[in-house]
């Protein structure tokens, strides 16, 4: 069995676990691994070790912002890691075997990490929903603070969240509850995907992104959207069988909407064209 295979099958079995039982920073390392399998692990998850072990053994700080002070100093200062702003588009910055070696990244691929050295430490720590930029909420008891991942753990009042939420969304946009809710370890790591899809979509190269979503489909298997954007590119390639299988998938998730008749239509094509 290759390398890539054996990562591909571990992506199956995780795509069986309870959502809390995924190691995130693991995942990611497998999801990166599969561009380049001959690379060997080793030294990454030693990387991921160093960073749990001094996270539970400095951790221990009963406040807030000392906690939020701590992570920062070990991820952005003793690590160095930076939000990538100079190749911000570079599909490999949601690699996290390449973020490891260039100590930069995506707000997503740095959150990861950052995540990985927290539930090390014992905080509760969650990614949240916010749109077009990965922040990170840590909580202790009633006190709450949202941190930015990319830029040196900066933490987020409500002016800047909507501010930022201007940003991506346009000047009519305004912060709802929706923009605070947690997001599940499966949930971050499709964003970590989504990013390198979508790159490749702006390439058109729908081949790259149909292996993405392959990729998301295994681990996050109930999502329906996955199945139905699989099913669509599949067709636009050609896998006519594949397309299929997704979009039979899809229908089998989705609620009753525009969508599922949608997807029933082209499903209905498919079939009609194969033998």
């Amino acid at each position: 069995m290759s390398d890539k295979q054996t990562y591909l099958t571990a992506l199956k079995s995780i795509g069986a676990l309870a959502d809390e039982a995924i190691d995130l920073a693991e995942t990611a390392l497998i999801l990166g691994a599969l561009d380049r399998p001959r690379e060997l692990l080793g030294p990454y998850h030693g990387h991921l070790a160093d960073l749990a072990a001094a996270a539970e053994a400095g951790g221990e700080i009963d406040h807030l912002g000392g906690r939020a002070a701590f992570l920062n100093r070990l991820m952005f200062e003793t690590h160095g890691y930076v939000g990538d702003t100079e190749d911000y588009d570079d599909p490999q910055n949601a690699n996290l075997l390449h973020v490891i070696d260039r100590r930069a990244g995506l707000p997503v691929s740095i959150g990861i990490l950052y995540i990985h050295a927290a539930r090390a430490a014992g905080y509760d720590i969650t990614g949240l929903a916010f749109p077009g930029h990965f922040l990170l909420r840590i909580t202790e008891g009633a006190a709450r603070m949202i941190i930015d991942p990319f830029h040196g753990g900066q933490a987020l009042e409500a002016g800047h969240l909507r501010d930022l939420l201007k940003q991506f969304m346009g000047a009519d946009a305004e912060l709802t509850p929706y923009h605070h809710a947690p997001v599940s370890n499966r949930d971050i790591l499709l964003r970590l995907q989504n990013n390198i899809k979508a790159r490749a979509l702006q390439e058109n190269d729908t081949a790259r992104a149909a292996e993405i979503l392959e990729r998301m489909v295994m681990f996050a298997p109930q999502v329906a959207s996955v199945w139905q954007e699989l099913g669509i590119l599949s067709a636009h390639l050609g896998n006519l069988r594949q397309a299929m299988n997704a979009l039979e998938t899809f229908l089998d998730f989705a609620p009753p909407q525009d969508e599922e008749r949608e997807a029933e239509n082209l499903l209905n094509k498919i079939k009609t064209s194969l033998n």
